[in-house]
C-alpha cells in the first residue's frame, strides 16, 4: 500500500491540470509542464489530483507513488518554482554568467563553459572573503537537478580538505588525514 500515492494533490489558485489519454499536463504562472503515465489512473475531483492504481501488482504499486509525486512536483513547480543553488569552494575557483552561458574556472587548465536550457534561469554571486554561488531556478525539478548534478561531476567535493563544488547545506563526511 503507497502511502504517498493515496495522498491527493491540491491544485493551487493559478494553475491548470488536464489530463488526456496518458499525459497529464500542468499549467502555470511559471510555464507548463507534461508528463506521460501507465499502469495507473488520474483523475481531477474537487480542485484535487488523485492517483489510483488498478490493482495491487508490483508494477501498479511502484509506479503508483512515483507518479504522484511526479504529478506534486510538476504543479509546484509551475506555481513557486524550483531552485539549487551549488557552492565553489577552493582557491581559484571562480563562475561568471553571460546570458545562458556559464563559465566555470575549477583548478583545470581551461574553463569550463556550459550552454544551458532556455527555461533555466541562472544567476552567479561572488563577494569577497566568501565561496563563488551558482543558483539554478526554474519550472522543472528533473532539469534543474540534472543540470546542477552534471556542474557538481565536474569536481565533486574531497574528502580531505572539502574542495569542490557542492551544494549549499550538505554536509560531507570528512576524513582524517595522515598523522605524524
Amino acid at each position: 500500500m503507497s502511502r504517498i500515492g493515496n495522498n491527493p494533490v491540491a491544485i493551487p489558485e493559478g494553475v491548470t491540470v488536464e489530463v488526456k489519454d496518458n499525459e497529464i499536463v500542468v499549467k502555470g504562472k511559471l510555464g507548463e509542464l507534461t508528463q506521460e503515465f501507465s499502469a495507473v489512473e488520474v483523475k481531477i475531483e474537487d480542485n484535487q489530483v488523485w492517483v489510483t492504481r488498478p490493482s495491487d501488482s508490483k508494477e501498479h504499486k511502484a509506479k503508483h507513488g512515483l507518479y504522484r509525486s511526479l504529478v506534486r512536483n510538476m504543479i509546484e513547480g509551475v506555481s513557486k518554482g524550483w531552485t539549487k543553488e551549488l557552492e565553489l569552494v577552493g582557491v581559484g575557483y571562480r563562475a561568471s554568467n553571460q546570458g545562458q552561458k556559464l563559465d566555470i574556472a575549477l583548478g583545470f587548465s581551461h574553463n569550463i563553459v556550459i550552454d544551458l536550457a532556455p527555461e533555466v534561469k541562472v544567476e552567479t554571486t561572488s563577494e569577497k572573503g566568501k565561496n563563488p554561488i551558482i543558483k539554478l531556478t526554474s519550472h522543472d525539478k528533473q532539469l534543474v537537478g540534472q543540470i546542477a548534478a552534471k556542474i557538481r561531476s565536474f569536481r565533486k567535493p574531497e574528502p580531505y580538505k572539502g574542495k569542490g563544488v557542492k551544494f549549499v547545506g550538505e554536509q560531507l563526511r570528512r576524513k582524517a588525514g595522515k598523522s605524524a
